[in-house]
Parts: C-alpha cells; sequence; structure tokens
C-alpha cells in the first residue's frame, strides 16, 4: 500500500508545490521516516518554507495546521488514551472543550486511530495536522518517564532509604529526612495541586506495596500521582512537622494543625494520624476561609423550605436540629443561620470540635476534652453568661441534650445537629437518649434533614435518557417525565476530568405543628411522624433531590448516590 509520505509527496508535486527536477537534485532521504519529519526535510533543503509546509498540509488533510498556540501548555488527562498508544499513531490531546476533545495528528487521515479514539473517549473529534516531531516532543514531555513535576523532584531523592515497617527509626534521622529540600518540594506540590484540584482533604494512606495519596473533590475520593513507598517515613515525618506532632510516636493516634499560605490564600490544615499495620495514615482537612460564602440563599435551598426555615431561626427560643452524616453540609448551614440572625442586640455562643471557621462577633469555644472541657461542661457554664443564641456543635450523649433542651425552656434559641438519616428520625433518637417526649414536644422548633449533591459540570454535561429501572428506584411517575431534559456528565478540563463542579444541598425540611406535638407526647414513631409531615408537604431528601434533576443541576445517578436510605 502507498505510504502517506509518498502520497504527500505526488500531492506536492501534482499541485505544483515542488519541481520535479529540483526535487531529483537534492539530497532529500528516500527512506519512510515518517510523514512530517521528512517533509522537514524539504524545509531544511530550501525546497519550501515553513508558511509553504503548513498551507500545503493544510491542503492535502483538508484540516487546519495546529499553530504554536495550539499545542497544550499542561497534559490534559483522558483516561482511556494511554501514552503508548499516542506515541505509535502519532497525536497529542490538546484541549477539551464542553464534549470536544481537539487532537493534534502527524496524519490526520488515518481514521482507524480517529474512530478508536472516538470511540474511546465518547468524544466529537476536532482534528488539527501537525509535524510529527513537535507531536512526539509534547508527548514526551508533558507524558514521558520522568516528566511530571513529581517525578522530577523523585529524581532528586535516590539517596533516601527504602521506608521498612518493622524499622524504628531515630528521631534524628526522620528529622533530617524531613528536612530534606526535595521532601519539602514533594510535600508542597501535593498540598498545592490538592488547593487546585478544590480538594476537601487529602488521603495519605500506607499499605504493604504502595503509598497512596488521594484526594476528596466534591465528596467523593480520588486517585492522584503518588511517591513510591520509599518515601514514606519522610514525607509523614514532614507532615508531622509541620502539624507540630510527635515524630517518635508513631503507635497512638494525634491530631494537629497547619497553617500555610498557599497561592495567595491563607489555608487551615486539620491533621489527623493514626497507626496502621503499614504505617501511619494521615488526613488533612483543608479549610480553605476565602472560599466561605456564609449566605444562607445559595446553599441550594427551594424558595419555600427557605422561607420557613428563615422563620424558625428568627423565633426567640426553641430548639432547631440539622441532621445528616459526617460530610453533609450540617455546619456550614448552622454558620449561615447564626450570619443570618447575629447583630448587635445579640449574644451568640457556641461550642464546636472543632472551630471550622472563626465569625465574627460570635464568641466560640473549642472543646479539649483532654482537660475536662466537653460539651455538657462548657454549657453549664454557658448558660450562665447570658446568651441569646447557642450553636452546640453536636448532641452526642444524653447530658448534653438534656442541657440543651433547658437552655431552649429558659428562654435561649438552640442551634445543633445530629447524625439520623432523615429529618422525623431525630425526635426519636433523643427519646431513645432518654429525653422526655413533653420536654421535645415544647421545645423543638424544627429539624432539617440535608445530604450533599455534585453539580453537574456544564461543560460536559450531556443529555441522555435514562434507565426506566433507575427512574423506577428514583420513585418517578410517568406523568413526572414530559418536558424534563436528563443529564449525564463526561468530565473535561473544566471539572478536573470528574464530571461535576462544586456541590449543592437537598432538604428535608420537618416542622413541629401542632399535630406532630401531640404525636410526640402518644410516642409515635419515627414513620407515624414522617407520614403526617408528608401529608401536610414535607418533601423528602429524594423528592427535594428531584427537583434538582428537572433543572437540570445534576444527575439521577448523584440523587441516588446520597439518599441509598430514603424510602416511602
Amino acid at each position: 500500500m502507498e505510504n502517506i509520505q509518498t502520497r504527500i509527496t505526488t500531492f506536492l508535486l501534482e499541485k505544483g508545490w515542488i519541481q520535479k527536477e529540483v526535487l531529483e537534485k537534492s539530497d532529500f532521504p528516500s527512506k519512510d521516516s515518517g510523514n512530517v519529519s521528512v517533509l522537514e526535510e524539504f524545509v531544511h533543503s530550501g525546497i519550501l518554507t515553513e508558511e509553504q509546509l503548513r498551507s500545503a498540509l493544510e491542503d492535502f488533510f483538508g484540516v487546519p495546521f495546529a499553530r504554536e498556540e495550539d499545542y497544550p501548555k499542561e497534559p490534559v488527562l483522558i483516561n482511556p488514551l494511554s501514552v503508548q498508544f499516542m506515541k505509535e499513531s502519532k497525536f497529542v490531546p490538546a484541549r477539551l472543550e464542553e464534549n470536544e476533545l481537539t487532537i493534534i495528528m502527524g496524519n490526520p487521515l488515518d481514521y482507524y486511530v480517529l474512530d478508536a479514539i472516538r470511540v474511546a473517549t465518547r468524544y466529537n473529534i476536532r482534528v488539527l495536522a501537525g509535524q510529527e516531531r513537535q507531536i512526539l516532543e509534547t508527548i514526551e514531555r508533558y507524558y514521558g518517564l520522568g516528566t511530571t513535576p513529581m517525578e522530577r523532584i523523585i529524581e532528586d531523592m535516590e539517596s533516601l532509604p527504602e521506608y521498612r515497617i518493622d524499622e524504628e527509626e531515630s528521631v534524628d534521622h526522620l528529622l533530617d529526612m524531613a528536612s530534606e529540600g526535595p521532601v519539602i518540594r514533594l510535600v508542597n506540590l501535593v498540598i498545592s495541586r490538592a488547593i487546585e484540584a478544590r480538594a476537601s482533604d487529602i488521603h495519605f494512606e500506607p499499605f504493604e506495596d504502595q503509598f497512596r495519596v488521594r484526594y476528596r473533590i466534591d465528596g467523593v475520593l480520588h486517585d492522584v500521582e503518588s511517591p513510591p513507598k520509599r518515601l514514606q517515613a519522610a514525607i509523614v515525618s514532614r507532615v508531622k512537622i509541620m502539624a507540630k506532632l510527635n515524630i517518635a510516636e508513631r503507635r497512638l493516634p494525634q491530631d494537629g494543625r497547619i497553617m500555610l499560605r498557599v497561592k495567595g490564600k491563607e489555608i487551615d490544615f486539620r491533621v489527623s494520624s493514626i497507626p496502621t499495620i503499614y504505617g501511619e495514615s494521615l488526613v488533612l482537612r483543608i479549610l480553605d476561609k476565602s472560599s466561605i460564602v456564609l449566605d444562607i440563599e445559595i446553599l441550594g435551598f427551594p424558595e419555600d423550605i427557605l422561607l420557613d426555615f428563615r422563620e424558625m431561626i428568627q423565633r426567640p427560643y426553641g430548639i432547631i436540629l440539622v441532621t445528616g452524616p459526617t460530610g453533609s453540609g450540617k455546619t456550614t448551614t448552622l454558620y449561615c443561620a447564626l450570619e443570618k440572625i447575629n447583630s448587635p442586640d445579640k449574644k451568640i455562643i457556641t461550642v464546636e470540635d472543632p472551630v471550622e471557621y472563626q465569625l465574627k462577633g460570635v464568641n466560640q469555644i473549642q472543646v479539649k476534652p483532654s482537660i475536662g472541657l466537653n460539651f455538657a461542661n462548657a454549657l453549664r457554664s454557658i448558660v450562665r453568661q447570658d446568651p441569646d443564641v447557642i450553636l452546640i456543635g453536636e448532641i452526642r450523649d444524653t447530658e448534653t441534650a438534656d442541657i440543651a433542651i433547658h437552655a431552649a425552656l429558659t428562654g435561649h434559641l438552640v442551634f445543633s445537629t445530629l447524625h439520623t438519616n432523615d429529618a422525623p428520625s431525630a425526635i426519636t433518637r433523643l427519646i431513645d437518649m432518654g429525653i422526655e417526649d413533653y420536654l421535645l414536644s415544647s421545645t423543638i422548633i424544627g429539624v432539617l434533614a440535608q445530604r450533599l449533591v455534585r453539580v453537574a459540570c456544564p461543560h460536559c454535561r450531556i443529555p441522555y435518557l435514562p434507565n426506566p429501572a433507575i427512574l423506577k428506584e428514583l420513585q418517578v411517575g410517568g406523568n413526572d417525565l414530559p418536558g424534563i431534559d436528563f443529564f449525564d456528565v463526561k468530565g473535561c478540563s473544566s471539572c478536573s476530568f470528574t464530571g461535576y463542579t462544586g456541590r449543592t444541598g437537598i432538604f428535608e425540611l420537618f416542622k413541629i405543628t401542632d399535630e406532630v406535638q401531640r404525636l410526640i407526647l402518644e410516642k409515635k414513631g419515627s414513620h407515624i411522624l414522617k407520614e403526617i409531615a408528608r401529608k401536610n408537604g414535607m418533601r423528602t431528601l429524594r423528592e427535594d433531590g428531584w427537583l434538582k434533576v428537572k433543572e437540570g443541576r445534576t444527575t439521577v445517578s448523584e440523587v441516588l448516590r446520597v439518599t441509598q436510605e430514603d424510602a416511602r
């Protein structure tokens, strides 16, 4: 079969770009060294100028020729496309915008490769012609071995000894390793990448033959480039030194804090260390104060729930509870509520573990169980401070619940959180703790259950029709479907290839009406309370999630993921 070089040369002769006599007299090599590298010899020999070569290839391939600015400035990571495939087929991803992937190819007429890329990625493909040499150089620069920033740093760390779990490293040795320049740069790189990726947590996890690094982005963990196992001791020691932890203690859990300025922003890191069978596991919770906007209007509340919730938090006394699992945004919602009612005529005191964000004009207390300052002890003292509003980070035991109830009875507005699956279950949970039903019925104003769903990336979301079985699981009937556009996500550079960017809340607001108060006094179960609340207009978490799907803000699979326990 005629190779691409011969076809291009014939084309150039037929179109008059080159003359046969000039070609025969030149030292142009006859061996097949690839279409672009050989064509570059035309330029080197003076047969064609650079501009003529670009125009000729655009004419031959029927696609634009890549300019310098078209080449990527950083790697465009598309999981199904291996580096080996890129090198063999001589193409490089240039950018990903919405559902269109732009690639630069040495041979844009290689339809087998184009079809393979299209099938593997499911993107629309836009092709630019490019010089083979420049394509391979780009692949090597961004994807070749030893070319990533982390790998370049690791190359400078060959002298560090391999980590052995059964070795008792001396403190001096650990300090020496953690003070090495490359170790410091490596830890800083992992942290700065996490900030860029909008991560909320960094996980350093030791395993038998791997030291794994993962970022939690929008509530979901993602694997990222990880350092080799032999650097485990150095990296762990470096983080512990930064957090002012005892690096000699590797048998007990430890907690610390790091304050850093990263990319011009003040970032607070809460560090937790626990011993595992393969070494210490570290988690860094990232608290970016500059990214927090304490505005209750942007949390994702539907208009009707927002109206009711705002009315509740303006009450002079009573208890408002927010329920949900860890990481569901309960504290942020309560902070927004405090921010809304914070005024010079109110004294607000909080008891938290930990104090995540500092609120202007609010007295915040950090519990310290090691010295006997727990929620219950702090609350007893708070009441003597004559507050108007009290926030309790979490009701964990009967003693704390009892003090909170009596604070509400004596004219205080109390906010707190509980870990329950839905809003009505908070009542039965408190009764199970030993709180008298008549106290609950007279003090609880309302219970807000919430979850966080990821927002579909507007740049790469695509229309699709969900499986009827999935819609049935979402408890959606045929009457709910007409006129609704469903979206799925693919991932692009705008969302770090996760398919989602940011999160929004879905809510279930349980209002304590006169009828509900009577049911509480009759010791009715949570399923009865939920049934009555729904008859009175309460939407469940899954039903509120369905509204977000109808708005196109999230996906069906995302709502199902965070409301698995929600059943009618």
